[in-house]
């Protein structure tokens, strides 16, 4: 059996705390092991850049699945069909990954700008509140454009999952050589979405990157 280590199950753990409302605990907790929001925030951009990338392979297999499909000349179409089904399904996955990713990383971003707004009315200093109340809008410029990318590419998934979905059930109720003809007439439509979805997905990834380097 194998164990995952003893983070990656506290980072689980904690996160479901969160998504579940239970914020208090779990910032909680990560100050006690030295994390504050911002660091919270960075380590989850990251985090879900890496799922990004991971959907997109996924994507990709399946699309190599499909055209591998759509050049059926005979044998195991069952086993053809499995394959695609198991493809599709590994793109189900990373897609909801990258959903909760996404929303762990919306609720941290929320959380971090309401404090940080909180703890600037606190201050006396003026000229230091100042200071304060610039650095939070120019975070919350870059975290902005870190956000649309990152909707825009997560927007894309559902639909695409959604015609595969409809491709592999259509399959599995017609396995013969005339499904796959009927099935390669869908081929443009899908390919197009999946290179949609890569490219901002791409474009996504590069974004968390920059907010990486840049948010400090």
């Amino acid at each position: 059996m194998i164990r995952k280590p003893l983070h990656i199950i506290l980072a689980a753990i904690l996160g479901i705390a969160l998504l579940s409302g239970c914020q208090t605990t779990y910032y909680a907790v990560w100050e006690k092991l030295g994390k504050e929001k911002r660091h919270l925030l960075q380590d989850n951009v990251e985090a879900a850049s890496k799922e990004q990338a991971k959907a997109s392979e996924s994507f990709k297999d399946v699309l190599t699945r499909m055209k591998e499909m759509y050049g059926f000349e005979g044998g195991d179409l069952e086993k053809v069909y499995d394959r695609l089904r198991s493809d599709y399904e590994d793109s189900e996955a990373r897609a909801n990954d990258v959903h909760k990713r996404v929303a762990t990383v919306e609720q941290i971003a929320a959380d971090l700008f309401r404090e940080w707004k909180s703890e600037i009315n606190e201050m006396k200093n003026q000229k230091l509140k100042a200071q304060s109340t610039r650095s939070l809008g120019e975070a919350k410029k870059q975290y902005a454009r870190l956000h649309d990318a990152m909707v825009r590419a997560e927007s894309r998934m559902d639909p695409v999952l959604a015609q595969l979905k409809d491709n592999v059930l259509y399959l599995k109720h017609n396995l013969n050589a005339q499904a796959v003809g009927a099935l390669k007439k869908e081929a443009g439509s899908i390919q197009i979405e999946i290179d949609r979805l890569i490219k901002d997905m791409q474009a996504s990834i590069a974004e968390a990157d920059h907010f990486l380097k840049t948010f400090k």
